[in-house]
């Protein structure tokens, strides 16, 4: 009897990124900034550029799941959204954030636009165990990961699946984040001791959102490691 079967199909698309490169500054260090759920690459970049102002290279990575966003007044155009990861075959996503990553690396350093050896990755909320995939997939690549309310790998103690990285993290937690609150954040910090020297955290009296306060000290981290 005849079975339904599923194939894919390979089809090439694009992952649009904004990229700033500072004046005057041979091969600058890069942070790689990604945007949270319903987020999109134009208000990380934003972002970015007040914590780091000319200082680093910045390139600012759209996710590749597009959604409508309902605006509170229906009279309004529809707004839209990005995503990084779907529960539907998470792998495709996976791998495509990582070609990404890997693209964006080779691609700037081949025009000599960045230091390679000094590459940060600054995460929010669904990015953030993106970013940790990566990291730990690729440590000789990272030299430092900050991640803004946002977890870990689900498949963070499965054995030989991550390795070992000689690189910091700066986790960033709300001690009112619904999604993320301090005990988790706390745990997940001694999960990653596990596989990296340096963890640090700092807690700020907000909900699951880019903490207003935590932007100097991001600042002040990256600047120490780079």
């Amino acid at each position: 009897m005849a079975e339904v079967r599923e194939e894919r199909i390979a089809q090439e698309a694009y992952l649009y990124a904004d990229v700033f490169l500072p004046d005057g500054i041979t091969r600058p260090p890069l942070v790689i900034v990604l945007h949270g759920y319903g987020g999109e690459k134009a208000s990380m970049m934003r972002l970015a550029r007040r914590i780091f102002g000319d200082e680093l290279a910045i390139v600012s990575l759209q996710g590749p799941h597009p959604h409508i966003v309902y605006p509170k007044d229906r009279s309004q155009p529809l707004g839209y959204g990005f995503g990084w990861v779907t529960n539907f075959k998470p792998a495709d996503s996976i791998a495509l954030h990582h070609g990404a990553l890997l693209e964006t690396l080779k691609r700037l350093d081949e025009r000599g636009a960045i230091d390679p050896s000094c590459v940060f990755l600054l995460g929010f909320s669904q990015s953030v165990a993106m970013n940790f995939r990566f990291a730990f997939t690729h440590p000789e690549l990272v030299r430092g990961v900050v991640g803004i309310c946002g977890g870990i790998p689900g498949d963070w103690s499965e054995p030989g699946k991550y390795r070992d990285g000689d690189f910091g993290v700066l986790l960033i937690c709300g001690n009112r984040d619904e999604f993320y609150p301090p005990g988790r954040m706390s745990a997940n910090a001694e999960k990653l001791r596990e596989k990296v020297r340096v963890v640090d955290t700092l807690f700020f009296e907000t909900g699951h959102e880019i903490p207003p306060d935590a932007l100097e000290p991001i600042r002040d981290w990256v600047r120490l490691r780079a």
